[in-house]
């Protein structure tokens, strides 16, 4: 690109003379027209300000003495306007020290004697002309660090949002569903999947409430739930609700679980065993307390419920009912599980026929099993395989 094509590329500065005098401004624009410069002119304060409304103005030539507005008053609202404040203001005048000091307090950058010399204006013009590129450049910086800014705040927005969204679904999924989920909220919508439910609570939770103080009770609780979430979340399965010392967990949704069921009753067996240890150091401090455990399998309508604001994933179907009257019917440290669910994981562990029980609100009778360990000779880590 040669200079002429640079030159065409750049905007010249622009020049308004100001000035009462038609012959005054004739001169000024035959000086500074040929150097380059775009020269605007106007004929009184109030047309200078109106020009200055309407076109961008680097430099201002400004007439101390003009009739009506003169140039001191011109030049006070132009620093009073915050798009113009700024702005580099040159006055010519023929006046002494008194019109110069009035003029500095006006707001004048500069001052240029009446008759002037050419080389003068035009030194003065352009270092004042160099100065408002400067601040020019400031301001475009200022303007795309303000850009940057925003969007730098709409991207953590949009990252808070992402980690609340993740905090949400933590509240029922396990982190590394929570993180796959999250990039899909449509697989929390309203569909029917077969899945297994776990529910789990206490025996001789009543009672030990009852005789307890509530910071008792509330510590007990913690010690529970933290061995169940470890557990839950190391299982891969999806908390639906604590209810207390209640617990419901299913596994098969909403990320599909090749074994399900081995994944329930793995979880299942780990929290009984942490559970008894904790159970030691309870019945120590008087507290008589033991894990009963339901766990069936079948299918379920499940999905996001509640309203704006709070929200949970729930599975809602016979299947939650029959695994809740399992654990009701539960014997301390019992894992009782439907035919169906053995049916899955009978080779890795070993169970005990309970019989055919009609668990209440259900037409027909289901077949039991008690779970009762891993099965001998068999790796513990088999049963979630």
């Amino acid at each position: 690109m040669n200079v002429t094509e640079e030159q065409g590329r750049r905007r010249l500065t622009t020049v308004l003379a100001v000035d009462d005098q038609a012959a005054n401004l004739r001169l000024l624009d035959a000086i500074l027209s040929p150097r380059g410069y775009d020269v605007l002119t106007a004929a009184s304060g109030q047309e200078a300000l109106d020009v200055l409304r309407d076109r961008p103005v680097d430099v201002v030539l400004l007439d101390v003495q003009m009739p009506g507005m003169d140039g001191c008053e011109v030049c006070r609202r132009i620093r009073g306007d915050p798009t113009t404040a700024f702005l580099p203001v040159v006055m010519i005048t023929a006046g002494g020290s008194a019109q110069r000091l009035e003029g500095l307090e006006a707001g004048a950058d500069d001052f240029i004697t009446k008759p002037f010399e050419q080389g003068e204006l035009l030194a003065r013009v352009r270092s004042l002309a160099r100065i408002k590129g400067y601040q020019d450049t400031i301001g475009r910086q200022a303007a795309e660090i303000s850009a940057w800014n925003r969007e730098l705040e709409a991207r953590v927005t949009e990252q808070v949002e992402e980690l609340e969204r993740v905090g949400r679904l933590r509240r029922f999924l396990s982190p590394q569903l929570a993180d796959l989920v999250v990039n899909d909220e449509e697989m929390l919508a309203s569909h029917r999947r077969e899945i297994v439910v776990v529910f789990a609570d206490f025996r001789g939770f009543t009672s030990f409430a009852e005789a307890s103080e509530p910071e008792e009770v509330m510590h007990v609780l913690a010690e529970y739930h933290c061995a169940l979430g470890a557990r839950i979340d190391e299982h891969r399965g999806t908390l639906e609700r604590f209810t207390g010392d209640g617990v419901m967990v299913f596994f098969g949704d909403p990320v599909p679980d090749e074994d399900p069921a081995g994944s329930a009753v793995a979880m299942a067996l780990d929290v009984r065993e942490d559970v008894r240890r904790l159970a030691t150091g309870w019945h120590r401090r008087g507290h008589d307390l033991a894990l009963g455990v339901g766990v069936a399998q079948g299918y379920a309508t499940l999905g996001r419920i509640g309203y704006p604001g709070r929200s949970d994933y729930a599975a809602i179907g016979s299947v939650t009912n029959l695994a809740a009257r399992l654990c009701a019917d539960a014997g301390p440290w019992q894992v009782l599980v439907t035919d169906r669910v053995l049916a899955d994981v009978e080779e890795r562990v070993a169970s005990e026929l309970v019989g055919d029980v009609q668990p209440r609100g259900f037409s027909r009778p289901v077949r039991i099993h008690d779970v009762t360990a891993v099965a001998t000779g068999r790796d513990h880590e088999e049963v979630s395989r």
